[in-house]
């Protein structure tokens, strides 16, 4: 049983490492030195992705609109140096963007979701380029960050989505393979997490489980199928 504050049981607990203290049995391991490059920018389409071809053992942490401010998953982030990798759409995030100065602090990554979560598809070039080139513009007059690396909302885009971002500064469309909301669920292929895996943790209606309760459940699901978590920018 836990005892009064300030007690020894109190002074044990604040002592224990920080992956126990968040619920896990071990830590995670320090990902790999990339084996995989990102490759200079070429001419035509941008890439769209659901994972990266590795061999190391690394999956992606995305999470997206920046719904959820969660203080507590600042602290998981910083406790444990996680590399997660925030998609913002700024008429979401924007009322907090502190939050997310916080988040960048300790590592966080910062990269496009729009500027309103529009739907893409099927707009016309001026419309998708607004959006994507809007959301470019206001993340780094607020961070000083130029995003690279983008995400439409619902995973749907065009022809005209790819040449858009391409426009606007973006380098690869990114999508998702695995998404974590009460548990993990895969959009294609097998299930079970393969290296270079993507996972989507987006936003949910309800305040249960937090953010921080569904990614210590999906740390642990990466733990036992033998993985780590990897930065995503180290390889796109």
């Amino acid at each position: 049983m836990r005892g009064a504050p300030g007690s020894s049981a109190d002074r044990a607990g604040a002592s224990a490492p920080a992956y126990f203290r968040w619920g896990l049995e071990a830590p995670l391991p320090p990902p790999p030195e990339p084996s995989t490059r990102p490759a200079p920018p070429a001419r035509g389409p941008l890439p769209v992705v659901d994972r990266v071809p590795t061999r190391d053992k690394v999956v992606f942490l995305t999470y997206d609109d920046g719904a959820e401010k969660d203080p507590r998953f600042v602290d998981l982030v910083r406790e444990l140096r996680l590399p997660v990798t925030m998609f913002l759409t700024d008429s979401v995030a924007g009322p907090g963007y502190g939050h997310f100065a916080r988040l960048r602090a300790v590592g966080a990554g910062l990269q496009n979701h729009t500027l309103d979560h529009a739907a893409l598809r099927g707009l016309p070039y001026a419309g998708q380029r607004a959006e994507i080139c809007g959301q470019q513009r206001k993340l780094h007059s607020r961070f000083g960050v130029r995003p690279h690396l983008f995400r439409p909302p619902y995973g749907t885009y065009d022809t005209t989505t790819l040449r858009a971002a391409a426009d606007c500064g973006i380098r690869a469309v990114v999508l998702w393979r695995a998404t974590m909301t009460t548990d993990l669920s895969f959009t294609t292929g097998t299930r079970g997490l393969r290296p270079g895996d993507v996972i989507a943790v987006p936003a949910t209606e309800t305040l249960s489980p937090t953010l921080k309760e569904r990614t210590v459940r999906l740390l642990r699901r990466i733990q036992e199928q033998g993985l780590t978590v990897g930065k995503l920018d180290d390889y796109l």
